[in-house]
């Protein structure tokens, strides 16, 4: 009987620590999310207002098989090109995933902006764009950019410029949100909150270097440099 009760006392004794230990957990969650949000608010601008910079960095999103760009990279390139029409700056970068050879969304971006009349030379391509925190870190130490206007959709958006800033460049966002994107923002939104939780321990605790890094190729000069060989 006593080792029975003993066996209780310590499973309640386990069973409270780990309810408390969620609970820390969770709130800690919470409040680091909340922190990344407000932080990326205080730079998200309206077109109109964001300062000129080094460059406009467009973030990437799901491209079909047939080079297609979905709506929400759509809606991404739409406002980037809108700032190259406006001088907002004089170059672009287009960074996502194109780690393999049946994906690639960096040259579809850029075919898009082509297509919207943007010269071959404007239009630099960060092919190893694999994450928020790697296109970012990137366009630091591979294209040389300090100064910079991040376009993607707000929900997204926040987080990106929390990490320029945090990794010392001057960032601005300015939002993409031009369609209603139906349910899936549910998941996005409840994934960003363990997104920004990752990015806010990668920029302020780990650090880690990206995937991949290379030869610089500063943003002043001619996108070609970054074209597919």
């Amino acid at each position: 009987m006593g080792k029975l009760i003993s066996f209780k006392m310590r499973l309640k004794r386990v069973i409270v620590f780990s309810v408390l230990f969620i609970i820390l957990a969770c709130t800690t969650a919470l409040i680091v999310n909340q922190h990344v949000e407000s932080v990326g608010t205080k730079y998200i601008v309206n077109a109109g207002e964001v300062p000129m910079a080094d460059a406009i960095l467009v973030l990437g999103a799901y491209v079909f098989p047939n080079g297609t760009v979905s709506t929400m990279l759509n809606d991404r390139l739409t406002a980037g090109y809108e700032l190259y029409e406006q001088a907002k700056a004089a170059k672009l970068i287009v960074s996502g995933d194109h780690g393999e050879t049946d994906y690639d969304e960096v040259n579809s971006m850029k075919n898009f902006l082509k297509e919207k009349g943007v010269p071959n030379e404007d239009v630099f391509m960060d092919h190893a764009g694999f994450s928020t925190y790697e296109s970012v870190y990137r366009a630091r130490d591979i294209f040389k950019v300090q100064k910079v206007i991040i376009v993607t959709q707000e929900y997204h958006l926040m987080r990106a410029v929390y990490v320029a800033r945090a990794l010392g460049l001057e960032a601005y966002g300015v939002a993409s949100d031009r369609h209603d994107y139906g349910q899936a923002m549910k998941m996005y939104n409840i994934r960003e909150i363990a997104a920004r939780n990752k990015d806010f321990l990668w920029t302020n605790v780990f650090k880690p270097k990206p995937t991949f890094l290379g030869d610089a190729i500063p943003v002043f000069g001619d996108g070609a440099a970054t074209d597919d060989k």
